[in-house]
């Protein structure tokens, strides 16, 4: 019988298999940020286990409030600071250096096919892009990764879902993974792991499977994961070129981990997408989705482009080639937060940072502040946002505000009209009035 993906990494990694369904497998990587790794220190402290398994596999960034908005994320910084110089962890980016992590670690080369990892953060499925088993952890389990470099699972179940058919003018991976989560449900692929595979997924860019992974969460699933192919070699290669005499090996050893043909599945599902058309959520649930014509005319208070979905170049090249030329409606205030420092710097280069300042944006360092409400465009009640982020929860980015997610090119031309509108309109270079 032929394995999963998924299947094929936790054979690699399991130390240990206390009942029939746990499995205890070893970490290449435990990912931490100010939030919610301060905790895991202050009790291994307590304990008397202030100890890392192996600092050179813990990557550590300031990037939920950053640069810190009051005194008391202040001393979340100075926590994590303070533990990373206790135990001379190497991988730590502080504020000029940091970033949005689930954008920044996969820049920095950590994150590889095959490889396990945990964070503190729901959004850790978005390493799975890579072809990792990637999963987000509460504070037990981040703390036993820290100290012992392991961490307990059940033996996930993998639903595959093949996409096919070509992007239509208008639409992104945004909107194919807001269309997917629409269709499974919020718990649709609970306690599962997502595999994404088909030809669409073959033709897409590391930067459109990381957004689809990042929000396989959204309906439950563990992880997000695709398949590694010459996309993921391309991405990884000036990172692992002295591993490999040439792209080509370093393909055949990687695509070892592929699905097999006959691996099992608990779902099959084929998703076509010939017919999509940009996709906008209502509600306060990810998959209360409706088509943005659906939604047209909507009053919108406020826009926000970045996050750990849609803040990497590819999602600022989009957005900036709807605004550009162009300035936002006057009832609307637009924020725009580039996911890196690197990321900013190549915005910067390209002269993207320009097109957002002449069309009214505000641009912000890297931050995952406004996403939860914490800083950098929070809304008050009553308000309502037009946003690149992942979640629409009640209150997710400020008490009594409304959240509508949607792709940058959607959010961008919502910027112009001042309310959800269709990015097509402007693709044709159609001038809308205040």
């Amino acid at each position: 019988m032929g394995k999963t993906i998924t299947e094929k990494i936790f054979d690699k990694h399991i130390v240990d298999n206390p009942s029939d369904n746990i499995q205890v497998i070893s970490l290449d990587g435990v990912f931490c940020h100010e939030i919610t790794t301060p905790p895991a220190i202050l009790d291994l402290m307590e304990r008397g286990k202030d100890r890392v398994f192996d600092a050179s596999k813990i990557k550590v960034v300031i990037d939920h409030v950053t640069p810190a908005k009051d005194s008391k994320t202040a001393m979340q910084g100075k926590i994590l600071r303070e533990w990373v110089r206790r135990h001379q962890i190497s991988d730590f980016f502080d504020i000029g250096q940091n970033g949005v992590c689930h954008a920044l670690f996969p820049e920095k080369g950590f994150v590889r096919p095959g490889f396990t990892i945990i964070m503190g953060d729901s959004h850790t499925c978005t390493y799975g892009a890579f072809g990792a088993f990637a999963a987000g952890v509460g504070t037990t389990d981040l703390e036993v990764g820290i100290l012992k470099g392991v961490c307990a699972f059940r033996m996930p179940e993998t639903i595959k879902i093949n996409i096919t058919g070509q992007l239509p003018a208008g639409v992104f991976a945004k909107d194919v993974i807001l269309s997917i989560i629409g269709r499974l449900g919020v718990n649709g692929a609970t306690n599962k792991v997502i595999e994404f595979d088909g030809p669409l997924i073959k033709a897409m860019s590391m930067e459109a499977r990381m957004t689809l992974c990042n929000m396989a969460i959204e309906a439950g699933a563990t992880c997000g994961i695709c398949n590694p192919d010459m996309t993921t070699i391309d991405y990884l290669w000036k990172f692992i070129k002295d591993e490999f005499i040439n792209k080509k090996a370093a393909l055949k050893a990687f695509s070892a981990l592929n699905s097999d043909p006959n691996a099992v599945f608990a779902t099959i599902i084929e998703h076509d997408i010939t017919s999509l058309t940009p996709q906008v959520t209502f509600g306060f649930k990810p998959d209360q989705i409706k088509a943005v014509s659906q939604m047209a005319d909507t009053p919108i208070d406020q826009v926000y482009i970045g996050s750990c979905t849609n803040g990497r170049i590819e999602d600022l090249r989009v957005a900036a080639d709807v605004l550009k030329g162009r300035r936002i409606h006057k009832n609307v205030r637009a924020i725009v937060s580039p996911a890196t420092t690197e990321i900013f710097k190549e915005a910067l280069d390209e002269g993207l940072i320009k097109i957002f300042l002449s069309a009214g944006f505000c641009v912000t360092n890297p931050t995952c502040g406004a996403c939860l409400g914490m800083s950098n465009g929070v809304l008050a009640e009553g308000e309502v946002c037009a946003a690149t982020t992942n979640r629409n929860f009640n209150g997710r980015m400020g008490k009594g505000g409304m959240v509508h997610l949607m792709s940058p090119a959607t959010a961008a031309a919502s910027a112009l009209t001042g309310r959800i509108t269709n990015s097509e309109l402007f693709h044709t270079f159609v001038k809308i009035k205040e």
